[in-house]
């Protein structure tokens, strides 16, 4: 086996970044190993990493972990929305072409008005199907950001009303006594 001999001694941060992700990721026989926090100061601590930085590191991970999970379920609350519309889509069209096909009593020569409503809500469907599936641009990134909005408006006003209710029945006991 050939051994390795470095072409210089010297590497930009970029490639020390990816020459360790590469070597941490070769090492671990099982993807479910976990590394303490004391583990990862100590590698940190040999890397001269401050403590102070790696904190701030670690924060910022955690904070991209959270948008991660964020956009995970906006795109579970997208799909879920779309196969309803789907849904809603294959039994409506199936009730109007099944009656369509009954007033025609059967005549397939006849061009079935129910073909005009599948072919139109078909194509928006289509639409929401691409608009839905297509997760990169302004469009996406305007439509998690009002989704995101909107769900951190409801959990604002879930811990309100909790704080309200606890309140209240804190209020009802005390008179009760």
């Amino acid at each position: 086996m050939a051994t390795f001999e470095p072409h210089n001694n010297r590497y930009s941060q970029e490639d020390v970044q990816r020459i360790l992700q590469l070597a941490i990721a070769r090492q671990a026989d099982d993807q479910d190993k976990e590394f303490s926090y004391e583990l990862l100061s100590e590698i940190a601590g040999e890397l001269d990493i401050s403590p102070d930085c790696l904190q701030l590191a670690e924060r910022d991970w955690r904070s991209q972990q959270s948008e991660i999970q964020q956009r995970k379920a906006f795109d579970a609350y997208r799909l879920s929305k779309f196969k309803k519309r789907l849904g809603n889509f294959a039994i409506v069209n199936t009730v109007l072409i099944s009656i369509n096909f009954l007033a025609t009593s059967g005549h397939i020569l006849v061009l079935p008005w129910s073909l005009y409503i599948l072919l139109f809500w078909g194509l928006k469907v289509g639409l929401d199907f691409w608009n839905n599936f297509h997760t990169k641009g302004e469009e996406y990134e305007m439509a998690f950001q009002k989704w995101y909005r909107k769900n951190q408006l409801k959990q604002t006003a879930n811990t309100v009303l909790q704080t309200a209710n606890t309140l209240v029945n804190r209020w009802f006991k005390a008179l009760q006594i």
